[in-house]
């Protein structure tokens, strides 16, 4: 449900105490895995932020020259008193995804990961792109 917000923030944050991974990432997207790239003469250190989110709920893909990082979870936080009746149940499900052009050169076996604390590093080489070759055809010509 969308709620007013009010100078960019929601109306409603300091009312309700949201213990979910993607609680922090608000619905305009600027929470929502936030990336640092740096440049170095390697190649290029990715940094993204992932509180709440374990490391077997974040996949990494190389395809066409893109690299996305996927991260998805589902969390129930369950609460029953001594006759299992339920005091409280409360189930998130959620998804997010980034994508980046790497180029067509890099490789899966080229991009090294970690994820530590809530932070995924990944580290891609910077590869020369190689220029086509131009293959001329030429055209017979009787006469």
């Amino acid at each position: 449900m969308l709620m007013p917000s009010i100078f960019g923030e929601n109306l409603f944050d300091d009312f309700f105490d949201f213990d979910y991974p993607f609680a922090s990432f608000r619905s305009d997207g600027s929470g929502l895995m936030k990336t640092d790239i740096k440049d170095t003469d390697q190649g290029y250190e990715i940094t993204m932020n992932m509180p709440g989110v374990k490391k077997e709920d974040v996949k990494a893909e190389l395809k066409d020259g893109y690299l996305t990082i996927n991260a998805a979870t589902n969390r129930n936080k369950d609460e029953k008193d001594s006759k299992g009746r339920y005091i409280r149940r409360e189930r998130y499900s959620g998804s997010c995804s980034r994508s980046f052009y790497v180029g067509d050169q890099v490789t899966e076996a080229d991009i090294k990961a970690k994820f530590e604390d809530g932070t995924l590093k990944l580290l891609v080489p910077k590869k020369e792109e190689k220029p086509a070759v131009e293959d001329k055809k030429y055209i017979a010509i009787e006469g």
